[in-house]
C-alpha cells in the first residue's frame, strides 16, 4: 500500500514539474516577469530550471530498491532545494561568493555531484565519466607534468566556481538548452500529437511511393521531414522505423539493409533545416552569429547527405525489382497536402519569423507552436482534431522530453567551466596545432577521429559541446572558416549515432528490424559514404556553406551534388545494368573531380566541376544508349 502512495505520489510530482519546466522556459522567453517588473538575473531562471530537471532526472530514473531507495528520494528534493535556494538568493549570492561562504559551498557541492549522478543516469555512463575525469583534472592537473599542467585550484573554489559562475554549468550551454531548445521541442511535440508524424509519413508516400525502391524512398523522405522536427537520431528511428522498416522488409530488402536506410535517414535529421538538433542552437551561441546564419550554412551538406542515400536506392534499384507492396494504399499528393495544409503552416511562419523578422529562435519557435495549435484544434488530420486537453498535455510532454537535453548541457557547463578555470582550453589548443605542425589535414582527421570515439554512445549535443571546447579553437586557430569548422564537428559528432562499433541509431533500428547490428551498423557506414568526406571538402571550400559569393556557392553546390550522384552508382556498381569495371572506374573518377576542390590544386573553379560532369554525362550517355540499343 505504502509503495502504490509512493508511486502516485512519485508519477504527480513528475507531471507537476514537467509542466512548471515548460511553462517557465515560455514565461522567460516571453519576457514576462520583466512585464511583471520582476528584475531578475539570468542566473536565477537557470537556477530554478536546473533544480527542476535534476529532480525530474532522479524521479524519472530510480535506481535503488529496499533501504537505499530513500536516494531517490533524498535526491529530487536536495536539487528542488538546492536550485530554489539559488534562484531566491543569487542577488545576494552573487556578492559574497568571492568569499567562498559555508551555504554557497554546500549548495556548489551539492549541485555539482546532483549534475554528474543525473548525468549518469540519463545519457550514460559514457559522458558521466568523461565529466568525473575532468572534474578531477581541476583538482588534480597541476601534478601533470609539461604543457597540459594545470592551474592548483582548491576544492571549494572549484565547486563555487562550477555551480554558481556562468562559464560553467550556469552558462552557455544550459541558456540555449533552457529557452531556445525546449521551444522548439514544444513545436516539435505539437506537431507530433496533431498527427503530423503521419502527415509526413503519408506525403512521403504519395511522392516516393511509386519511383522505383520507393519503399526505401519513403523511410528517406518520411525520416527527413520528420527528423527535422524532432533533432533526435533514436527518437526519429523508432518513431518512423516501425514502420518503414517493415514496408521495407515486406518489399524485399534484407533486414540489416532496411535497418540501415532508416538509421541513416533518421540521424540526418540532426542536420535538417529548418529545425535542426539542438546542437545547432549551441553553435549559433558559441560563434554569436545567427541562427539563421546556422540554417543557410547546413542547406547544402543536408541536401548533400540525403541525396546520396537516395541516389543509393535508387541505384540498386535499377537491377533489382524492390517495389512497395501492392497491399499499401499510396495517397495523391494533392489529397494529402489538402488535408494537412496546416501542418506547414508552423515551418513557413519560422522561416517567415528568422529570415525575414530577424525575431529570436524561441519567439519564431513558439510562434509557430500556437499557430499549429490553434489550426489543428479547428483543421483535422485524417478525421482527428487536437483537443483542448490534448494542446495542455503537450506542455507536460515537453517538460519530459527536455530532460536529457538539459542534463547534457548541465554537464557540459562542467567541463567547460574546468577548461577555462584550469587554463587547459588554452594549452590544448597549443598542443593540437602544434600536433598538425601546420597541417590541416592532420588536424580534421584527428577531430573526425575524437568526434566519432567521443560520440560513441553519447548523444549529438553532448559531443558537439565537448568538441566545440576542446578542439573548436584549434580549427579556428589553424586558420578553418569557423561556422565550417563547427559545422565540421556537428557533423561527425551526429555521424557517431551510424558508425559502429557503437551506433546509437544503427543499433536502434537493427532491434526493429531484427537484424545484426553489428552488420546493420556497418551496411549504414558503407550507405553514407559521402558523409564522412563532405565535412572535409566545405572546409576547404567554405562556399558549399555559404561563406562566399552566391554563384561559388551555386556552382560548387552543382557539382558536389553531380560527384554525389557520380560515385554512389560507383560503388554500388549499378545503373539499369551491373556496370563493367571501367564504368565505375570512370564514375568514380568523375566523382571525385567533382566532390573534391580541385580547383585549389589547379587553379581554375571552373573547370574542375566542368571536367568531372563532362566524363560523368558522357557514361551515363553511354549506358543510356547501349540499353535503347539492346531493348
Amino acid at each position: 500500500m505504502a509503495n502504490e502512495t509512493f508511486e502516485r505520489w512519485r508519477k504527480a510530482a513528475i507531471s507537476a514539474l514537467a509542466y512548471l519546466l515548460t511553462l517557465g522556459a515560455i514565461c522567460f522567453a516571453l519576457d514576462i516577469p520583466q512585464m511583471l517588473g520582476m528584475a531578475l538575473f539570468t542566473e536565477q531562471y537557470l537556477a530554478f530550471v536546473l533544480g527542476i530537471t535534476l529532480a525530474l532526472a532522479f524521479l524519472t530514473q530510480p535506481r535503488f530498491r529496499g533501504p537505499l531507495a530513500i536516494l531517490d528520494i533524498a535526491a529530487p528534493l536536495a536539487a528542488l532545494i538546492c536550485g530554489g535556494y539559488v534562484a531566491a538568493f543569487y542577488p545576494t549570492l552573487v556578492n559574497e561568493l568571492v568569499y567562498k561562504p559555508l551555504d554557497g559551498l554546500i549548495i556548489s557541492l551539492i549541485i555539482v555531484v546532483l549534475t554528474m549522478e543525473a548525468t549518469r543516469r540519463v545519457a550514460g555512463s559514457g559522458l558521466a565519466i568523461i565529466v568525473a575525469l575532468f572534474v578531477a583534472y581541476g583538482l588534480l592537473g597541476h601534478f601533470i607534468p609539461g604543457a597540459l599542467a594545470g592551474r592548483p585550484i582548491q576544492l571549494d573554489r572549484l565547486a563555487i566556481y562550477l555551480a554558481m559562475d556562468s562559464n560553467a554549468i550556469q552558462g552557455l550551454p544550459l541558456i540555449v538548452g533552457s529557452v531556445t531548445v525546449i521551444g522548439f521541442i514544444l513545436m516539435g511535440q505539437m506537431l507530433t500529437v496533431c498527427g503530423g508524424g503521419d502527415f509526413f509519413n503519408d506525403l512521403a508516400l504519395a511522392l516516393v511511393g511509386r519511383r522505383r525502391g520507393g519503399a526505401a524512398k519513403i523511410a528517406v523522405v518520411s525520416s527527413f521531414l520528420f527528423g527535422s522536427v524532432s533533432g533526435s537520431a533514436v527518437a526519429n528511428v523508432a518513431s518512423t522505423g516501425v514502420v518503414t522498416i517493415p514496408m521495407m522488409k515486406k518489399a524485399g530488402y534484407p533486414p540489416h539493409a532496411a535497418g540501415a536506410v532508416e538509421a541513416l535517414a533518421s540521424t540526418g535529421g540532426q542536420l535538417a533545416p529548418p529545425i535542426m538538433g539542438a546542437a545547432a542552437f549551441l553553435m549559433a551561441e558559441f560563434l554569436q552569429i545567427s541562427y539563421a546564419t546556422v540554417v543557410l550554412a547546413a542547406i547544402i551538406p543536408t541536401f548533400l547527405y540525403y541525396f546520396a542515400i537516395y541516389m543509393w536506392v535508387d541505384s540498386e534499384a535499377t537491377v533489382t525489382p524492390l517495389t512497395i507492396p501492392e497491399d499499401v494504399e499510396l495517397p495523391k499528393a494533392s489529397a494529402v497536402l489538402k488535408q494537412g495544409w496546416h501542418f506547414l503552416v508552423p515551418f513557413v511562419i519560422l522561416i517567415g519569423t528568422l529570415f525575414f523578422l530577424n525575431w529570436s529562435p524561441e519567439m519564431a519557435a513558439l510562434s509557430g507552436t500556437v499557430a499549429l495549435g490553434v489550426l489543428a484544434i479547428f483543421i483535422g488530420y485524417r478525421g482527428q482534431r487536437l483537443s483542448l486537453k490534448g494542446a495542455v498535455e503537450v506542455i507536460g510532454s515537453t517538460g519530459l522530453a527536455v530532460i536529457e537535453i538539459l542534463v547534457i548541457c548541465a554537464a557540459a557547463g562542467i567541463v567547460i567551466g574546468v577548461l577555462n578555470l584550469s587554463g587547459l582550453a588554452f594549452n590544448l589548443t597549443l598542443q593540437l596545432v602544434s600536433l598538425a605542425d601546420g597541417s590541416l589535414w592532420i588536424l580534421l582527421i584527428t577531430a573526425a577521429l575524437v568526434s566519432i570515439v567521443l560520440g560513441m554512445g553519447m548523444p549529438t549535443v553532448g559531443v558537439y559541446v565537448l568538441l566545440a571546447s576542446l578542439i573548436g579553437p584549434a580549427l579556428v586557430q589553424a586558420g578553418v572558416n569557423p561556422v565550417a569548422g563547427h559545422l565540421f564537428l556537428l557533423y561527425f559528432g551526429m555521424l557517431s549515432m551510424i558508425t559502429p562499433p557503437v551506433a546509437l541509431a544503427s543499433f536502434t533500428a537493427a532491434t526493429i528490424a531484427k537484424a545484426d547490428p553489428w552488420q546493420t551498423g556497418w551496411r549504414a557506414a558503407n550507405m553514407g559514404w559521402i558523409a564522412y568526406l563532405i565535412p572535409f571538402v566545405f572546409v576547404l571550400e567554405p562556399a558549399l556553406i555559404w561563406q562566399g559569393s552566391l554563384i561559388d556557392g551555386a556552382w560548387h553546390g552543382l557539382g558536389a551534388a553531380a560527384g554525389v550522384a557520380f560515385t554512389t552508382i560507383a560503388f554500388t556498381g549499378c545503373w539499369h545494368r551491373r556496370l563493367l569495371l571501367w564504368e565505375r572506374g570512370a564514375f568514380a573518377v568523375a566523382g571525385m573531380i567533382t566532390v573534391l576542390p580541385v580547383h585549389l590544386w589547379i587553379g581554375m573553379s571552373f573547370l574542375g566541376n566542368a571536367v568531372g560532369i563532362a566524363i560523368g554525362a558522357a557514361v551515363m550517355w553511354n549506358l543510356y544508349r547501349t540499353k535503347s540499343a539492346n531493348a
